[in-house]
């Protein structure tokens, strides 16, 4: 990750004992020099906690796509917070994990429900990882996941092809130790919304 960027967890508020942060459901990646800035700002769409991670702060929200659109309204009516704010990420779908094998295994399964959602379409998968607990290589998970996906489309009868410049969807993963959170976004959701940037 570039130096210049931290990243803000909007997450659960409850931790387990061990430090590990539970519940989140959108990821908020900022700019140095614009932390304080946006952070007041997201103070205005409910509390915002400091997780066990340094420059990590935790936040469950209801509707994690009615916060992405609001933090959008917000920098339209604010440009400099929009200077401040790298990305957005909310979570569709989440899921715990003990180990890279049940990861794998339910990541797959959770990125196979869009299977319908990618009938004959172009995509890849982007693997945003944070924690040191498992050994989940990012190249590697990606690589594991498009494979699934092709050839499961391809059992299907509805082909579909990776593509890294203007997909038709991107799967994104991000990963805080022991837990996941998963969204697809369509070339339409990338044009509307320009805090997703999931590459």
């Amino acid at each position: 990750m570039p130096n210049e960027l931290i990243e803000i967890f909007l997450a659960g508020r409850s931790f387990a004992g061990n430090g590990l942060v539970r519940d989140w459901n959108v990821v908020v990646s900022i700019y140095q020099d614009g932390f304080r800035r946006a952070l007041r700002a997201l103070e205005a769409f409910g509390r915002v906690e400091r997780s066990p991670y340094h420059n990590v702060l935790v936040m469950t929200v209801e509707d994690p796509i009615a916060l992405l659109e609001a933090v959008e309204r917000r920098t339209e009516e604010n440009p400099a917070l929009y200077d401040a704010i790298a990305r957005v990420a909310p979570a569709i779908c989440s899921f715990e994990f003990r180990s890279a094998d049940e990861f794998k295994a339910k990541a797959k399964a959770s990125a196979l429900e869009w299977l319908p959602r990618l009938a004959g379409r172009s995509f890849h998968v982007r693997f945003h990882r944070r924690g040191p607990r498992h050994d989940l290589r990012t190249p590697e998970i990606e690589r594991f996941l498009d494979d699934a996906l092709l050839e499961a489309l391809q059992q299907a009868g509805t082909p579909g092809r990776l593509s890294f410049s203007d997909p038709d969807a991107v799967i994104v993963i991000d990963t805080i130790d022991d837990r996941a959170g998963l969204s697809l976004w369509t070339r339409d959701d990338l044009a509307r919304h320009r805090l997703l940037r999931p590459d």
